[in-house]
């Protein structure tokens, strides 16, 4: 008798989290994207770049601009890393 009430109230309780991630995960969905920052506010962005004459690797993480220019490094430009996915 205590095993089953046991049993019921963890399924219950399994049951009332899995409803909330699942109503919390549509609304999350349902949502509008939030409008881009005003310009000059900085924006995160995950870009490498490597130079090109001595290896140097660069993770930018926040720029002004989603697309910013490569930092210079060794008087020249820096090449964008593209991840092999």
């Amino acid at each position: 008798m205590a095993g089953s009430v046991f049993k019921i109230l963890v399924a219950a309780t399994v049951a009332w989290f899995t409803i909330k991630f699942g109503v919390g995960l549509l609304r999350g969905m349902g949502s509008p994207l939030p409008p881009p920052p005003p310009p000059g506010e900085m924006r995160r962005v995950t870009i490498r770049y490597r130079c090109a004459v001595c290896g140097l690797e660069i993770k930018t993480t926040l720029a002004s601009d989603q697309d910013p220019t490569p930092p210079r490094h060794c008087q020249d430009e820096m090449d964008i890393l593209v991840p092999v996915d």
